[in-house]
């Protein structure tokens, strides 16, 4: 099975415990097997997000939202 890995630009991130709960929130979707984040305070950070098939957008959105941050642009 081939994975996709999708790049999404989170504004608000500024440590540690942010990552962990972008990650935890983000991993709660189905078909992620790995989330990745380069973290960039006081900018947007890069959350790299590997599934089995695309994401939707809005539930990526929607898991940012609920770790207490925003997508970029979104």
């Amino acid at each position: 099975m081939s994975e996709t890995t999708t790049a999404y630009a989170v504004t608000g991130m500024t440590c540690g415990h942010c990552v962990s709960a972008v990650t935890a929130e983000i991993t709660k979707l189905p078909g992620v097997t790995d989330v990745h984040v380069e973290l960039v305070p006081g900018a947007a950070s890069t959350v790299n997000v590997r599934s089995t098939a695309p994401l939707d957008a809005a539930a990526v959105a929607e898991a940012v939202d609920e770790a207490g941050y925003e997508l970029a642009g979104a």
